[in-house]
C-alpha cells in the first residue's frame, strides 16, 4: 500500500504524522486558484483540512469533494445536484426517478428508485408546498419562484438521508441550510409592541413647525 492509499483511508486526524501530511498538502491546495474560493487562502486552510477527512470518509476525491462541499453560514452543506448524482451513481439503486403529483399549492414530489440488491422499490418521503409552509422553508424566496425544483431537492435530499446515509456523512443540503436560516432570521426579529408602533408615528417638534 503506498502512501497516498493510506492516507485515502485513514483520518485525518488520526495521528501526528497523517495531520502533518495533510496540512502539507491542504497547503498546496489552498495556494490554487482552480478550487472553490472557500477554500483558497489562508483562510481557506481549515476548510481543505474539513474538506480532506470528508473525502476520506466518502472514498471519494477531493475535487470533487470541493466543488460540492459550500459553507453556507458556517457549516457545510452539499449541492443537491451533488447527492442526486450520488444516488444515481453509487451503483445501489436504478431507476431512479421523481413522482410529482398535484398542482399549484397542492404540489408534491418523492422520489422512487429500485434497489438493485433486493429488487425492492425504495420510495423516499413525501415532500409538499404544505409542508413546506407549515416548515416555515417558503421564507426562503426560492420556494415561491422556483417552487417545483426545490419540491425535488428537498425530496432527493430526504430520500439519501434514509438511504444512502453513509455516502452524505450527516451533512444536509445546502436548500436544508438556507431554508432553516431563513426561519431562524424570522424568529430572532424582535415583535413591534404597540408602545413601539405609537412612538414610530408620533408627532415630533419639527412636524409642528411644517
Amino acid at each position: 500500500m503506498t502512501d497516498s492509499t493510506a492516507l485515502a483511508t485513514t483520518s485525518v486526524f488520526g495521528g501526528i504524522q497523517q495531520f502533518e501530511d495533510a496540512q502539507r498538502i491542504c497547503k498546496a491546495l489552498a495556494s490554487s486558484t482552480l478550487i472553490p474560493p472557500q477554500f483558497q487562502g489562508q483562510q481557506g486552510f481549515a476548510n481543505c483540512l474539513v474538506a480532506l477527512e470528508i473525502a476520506n470518509r466518502m472514498g471519494m476525491g477531493i475535487f470533487q469533494v470541493m466543488q460540492n462541499l459550500n459553507i453556507i453560514h458556517g457549516r457545510p452543506s452539499w449541492s443537491s445536484q451533488f447527492i442526486i448524482g450520488l444516488i444515481q451513481g453509487c451503483g445501489r439503486f436504478k431507476d431512479f426517478d421523481f413522482v410529482v403529483t398535484g398542482t399549484g399549492d397542492a404540489m408534491a414530489c418523492y422520489c422512487t428508485a429500485v434497489n438493485v440488491s433486493t429488487g425492492n422499490e425504495a420510495k423516499g418521503p413525501t415532500v409538499s408546498l404544505e409542508m413546506a409552509r407549515k416548515e416555515g422553508w417558503t421564507k426562503n424566496a426560492k420556494w415561491g419562484s422556483m417552487g417545483e425544483v426545490m419540491l425535488r431537492y428537498r425530496a432527493a435530499s430526504f430520500f439519501g438521508r434514509m438511504f444512502i446515509p453513509d455516502l452524505l456523512v450527516g451533512i444536509q443540503s445546502q436548500e436544508e441550510v438556507i431554508d432553516v436560516q431563513e426561519v431562524k432570521v424570522q424568529a430572532q426579529k424582535p415583535a413591534i409592541s404597540l408602545s413601539d408602533l405609537n412612538a414610530k408615528i408620533a408627532p415630533t417638534e419639527d412636524d409642528d413647525l411644517l
